[in-house]
């Protein structure tokens, strides 16, 4: 697996100096290249320390700054009273610890894919989940694509950006020597230009909200928090079911969309049946579904995985990639 940075509690302390003065620190379960601390502070209050290693040698293109990324997108659902931590401290120095750190409030919580929900729970959950998402695509950029210039992946238009963000995953499929369907994955890509040029205003997009990176009330169920915004983009709201389905290929789950209605949204998929609502919304959608393939098929590489489940892992999401093109190129 990729190497996490090692953090001690000493630098703990002297990156919180501007915070407050800390009494404890353990790590916290989570993230596959982020260090996650806990620290508690003299004052009483319980914050969380994410580094981002300064080694960007093994990241993918669209994950270079993405520690700027999630503080930005902290701040802006803040401010439009989303449920996220309070951005406390931000230190690109690298003067303490050997990365970038973003320092935020602990908030109560139990990460909903630690908890076993009875299905009506669940499809609340999913409901309230959907709400939240009509409400963060509310916010609203002047770029679309990665917004982190170290990725370089911001373009005037969605068309463009969303064609640069294939090229360069493609790119990292080659530079990892991972095959993929490139010519194929491009040709899809070409021919519709004109149906992600419909999306006109870019919106913000999560990009992960999927069950490990969202906080319940342990005793209703209520949701709490959402988390890790690090991939956060701006772009076409439809994006958003990928990061939260990520090996989904068919249907979306009409609890979500219903609460996507609630919130006064409207993805353009119906009732999440395929072939439901606007078949140019579903058809950006498998282009979505293709390319968030790619990347979980060229991510394994440089980030070691390792284990019984990465073979069947890895079959199925270049399955779903094969079955998005197949779809794609249907009369």
């Amino acid at each position: 697996m990729l190497t996490k940075t090692a953090v001690t509690g000493d630098q703990v302390a002297a990156v919180l100096a501007p915070v407050g003065d800390v009494l404890d620190v353990e790590p916290l379960a989570g993230g596959l290249f982020a260090t996650v601390l806990r620290a508690g502070l003299a004052d009483g209050r319980q914050v969380v320390v994410k580094v981002t290693g300064a080694d960007t040698t093994r990241l993918l293109r669209y994950e270079h700054g993405i520690s700027g990324t999630e503080a930005a997108v902290y701040r802006l659902a803040h401010r439009a009273g989303l449920p996220v931590p309070a951005v406390l401290h931000v230190d690109g120095s690298r003067e303490h610890v050997d990365g970038d750190v973003v320092v935020t409030e602990h908030l109560p919580g139990v990460l909903w894919d630690g908890l076993d929900l009875a299905p009506a729970d669940s499809r609340q959950v999913r409901r309230s989940l959907g709400a939240v998402m009509a409400r963060l695509h509310g916010i609203t950029g002047d770029r679309f694509g990665y917004p982190a210039p170290a990725s370089g992946l911001s373009r005037a238009t969605w068309p463009e950006a969303f064609t640069a963000m294939v090229e360069a995953a493609l790119a990292d499929a080659e530079r990892w020597e991972v095959p993929l369907p490139h010519a194929r994955l491009r040709a899809a890509v070409g021919a519709r230009q004109d149906v992600l040029a419909a999306v006109a205003t870019p919106r913000l997009v999560h990009a992960d909200l999927w069950p490990g990176n969202i906080l319940l009330d342990p005793a209703d169920h209520r949701l709490t928090a959402f988390l890790d915004a690090e991939r956060a983009m701006w772009g076409d709201p439809v994006f958003e079911l990928v990061g939260a389905d990520q090996l989904g290929v068919g249907a979306v789950d009409p609890a979500l969309l219903a609460g996507y209605r609630d919130a006064g949204g409207d993805l353009g998929l119906g009732d999440g049946t395929p072939g439901a609502g606007d078949p140019a919304a579903w058809t950006r959608l498998r282009l979505y579904r293709a390319y968030f393939a790619c990347l979980l098929v060229v991510e394994i590489v440089p980030r070691a995985y390792a284990g019984d489940w990465v073979e069947g892992y890895a079959a199925t999401a270049r399955g779903n990639l094969e079955r998005m093109l197949d779809e794609l190129a249907a009369p």
